[in-house]
């Protein structure tokens, strides 16, 4: 058994190659051994997509869709319109996947403007200056010999590097954390935002989250902006907690630029832009020669691999229990082509199907 771990740069061949689940015909023997047919293999693959900033999560899976030629294809785990960064684009059979995919942890590179308030939590939305006890900002034009007018005060002080610095400890570990109002987490059915958009008053739920690594890269005193790099769960909000962070400090921010950089040991630096895809011939997306492109097998590189032989292969592709003793969900495969996921069965020595592919 083999379970494949990944490094920067390194192929994400997981026991059978890059290619393998392409969607291309595969070359078959006959039962004499005489004879060969090619037999149509149905997509079932990973594409790393460098998501622009203006477009929806949704609106690259339609962009895949037309490219490739492919309806079956989804996403693992959304991006908003304004952020930019990485994305997995699930095609064909690999859309049954997602769920193996939007638990892996996140790494992104936040850039934080502190002083001011957006709807949203980002730069889409309505932004205002932080304000003071009544909502409107105190000017200094305002003030007469220190006296501010009745029922004011003074604007928030800007925000130093050392505060900051000291404050980021308070947002690393686990922690509780509220979704933002303006997110696709949905209540009664419905997503927040849509509910936000219609000015309903809604209580966001709170999440466990985690966020591994919080770390300053650059604060720029005089524009009230720092750039973080964070690691996290899933389900962490990096516009909340700007705004978390904000309010530990006394004043208001938003995140005016959100990059997501990994997802799991997935980098962005091997994501291809759209456009890079679409000046792509269409033969060539869902094949090795594009970095790129992941094959199933090896994109769940975090689960362990069994190669099985053709008696098995017959009874998973049959959706049938088969004989084994893992412990926890293993990926089968055969000729380099990912099969199915089994799990544990219920009698000892049993393994019994959670998603079949073949």
């Amino acid at each position: 058994m083999k379970n494949n771990k990944l490094s920067s740069g390194q192929d994400f061949d997981a026991g059978g190659g890059v290619g393998a689940n392409a969607g291309t015909g595969a070359v078959e023997k006959a039962g004499d051994g005489s004879n060969v047919k090619v037999v149509s293999i149905p997509p079932c693959a990973v594409l790393l997509v460098d998501k622009p900033a203006g477009i929806t999560s949704h609106d690259v899976v339609d962009r895949i869709r037309r490219l490739t030629g492919i309806r079956k294809v989804g996403h693992a785990g959304t991006l908003d319109p304004f952020a930019t960064g990485l994305l997995l684009v699930l095609v064909g059979k690999a859309t049954r996947l997602s769920d193996y995919f939007t638990p892996l942890d996140k790494e992104y590179r936040v850039t934080v403007q502190f002083g001011a308030a957006s709807t949203t939590g980002d730069v889409d939305g309505v932004i205002t200056p932080a304000a003071n006890a009544d909502g409107q900002v105190s000017p200094a034009a305002d003030m007469d010999d220190d006296i501010l007018p009745i029922g004011k005060v003074a604007p928030p002080a800007p925000v130093t590097e050392e505060a900051l610095r000291e404050t980021l400890p308070g947002f690393t570990g686990k922690m509780r954390q509220q979704a933002h109002v303006f997110s696709a987490v949905k209540v009664s059915g419905e997503a927040l935002y849509r509910k936000a958009r219609r000015g309903e008053t809604v209580k966001a739920p709170v999440r466990d989250i985690e966020v591994h690594r919080l770390e300053l890269e650059s604060f720029d005193g005089e524009k009230q902006q720092a750039v973080l790099s964070v690691a996290c769960s899933k389900g962490t909000y990096i516009r909340q907690l700007c705004e978390d962070m904000a309010a530990a400090l006394g004043t208001a921010a938003y995140a005016a630029i959100l990059r997501r950089t990994r997802v799991g040991e997935f980098g962005v630096d091997r994501a291809a832009s759209l456009e890079k895809l679409g000046s792509m011939p269409r033969e060539s997306l869902l094949a090795e020669s594009n970095p790129s492109f992941i094959s199933a097998l090896g994109a769940l590189y975090f689960l362990p691999v069994r190669d099985v032989d053709e008696k098995d292969a017959r009874a998973v592709t049959a959706g049938c229990a088969i004989s084994g003793d893992e412990s926890g969900p293993v990926r089968l495969a055969a000729d380099g082509r990912l099969l199915a996921i089994y799990r544990p069965g219920d009698d000892p020595g049993q393994l019994r199907p959670l998603v079949v592919l073949a």
